[in-house]
Parts: structure tokens; sequence; C-alpha cells
């Protein structure tokens, strides 16, 4: 079963910008965080982003000031702006929300993931 539907990926040129969207339930969206992804060739995964309930936002090192998360609770929606895109930057980006309980992961939801390519 797909839990969250991510979209917006695709093919873009180094330098240029994307920004993906990741829809859930409005059950889903209320998890504690909504968080982004990614798996690039021959790597782990790795954290993007993540944005908790208040708002708070979380980054890679080396990805913020290029990344920004957001979130839209009217349309229980994450986004995931990407701007001055690198080649390295490719990997498949996976959205994802966790429940907490007491501290510890209680629910884990992903999406199935959108190829993100950038070219030199």
């Amino acid at each position: 079963q797909v839990q969250l539907v991510e979209s917006g990926g695709g093919l873009v040129q180094a330098g240029g910008s994307l920004r993906l969207s990741c829809a859930a339930s409005g059950t889903i969206f209320s998890s504690n965080f909504m968080a982004w992804y990614r798996r690039a060739p021959g790597k782990q995964r790795e954290l993007v982003a993540s944005i908790n309930t208040g708002g708070s936002t979380n980054y890679a090192d080396s990805l913020k000031g290029r990344f920004t998360i957001s979130r839209d609770n009217a349309k229980n929606t994450v986004y995931l702006q990407m701007n001055s895109l690198k080649p390295e930057d490719t990997a498949v980006y996976y959205c994802n929300a966790r429940k907490l309980q007491f501290g510890l992961a209680r629910d884990d939801y992903w999406g199935q993931g959108t190829q993100v390519t950038v070219s030199s």
C-alpha cells in the first residue's frame, strides 16, 4: 500500500531547481516528523531534511541553504524546494512520516520515491 505519494522529481541541469511534494492522509500527516531522505547511487540512504508538527526544521549540513522543507497543513502536504542543484544531488528522494511515542518511533511510513537526476 502506498502511504505517501511523492511527485516533482525529474531531470534538470546543474544549477536548476525542483520542488518535490509529498501528499499524505490527515492521520499520517499528523506524525511528529515529516522528512525527506535520499539514496544516491553507491551510497546509503541519508536524511535530507525534517519538519515537526510545530514547524521546526532540521537539515543536513551540506544541504542547508540550498534546500528548504515546508508543510501545508491544509493540504496535508510536505514540500522540498531544491535550488542550485548539483550532480551529486542525483538520487531517489523518499518522503517519510514518523510518529513517536515516548520519544521512540512508533509508526514509520514511506513513499515510493521520486527520481531526481541532475546533469552536468
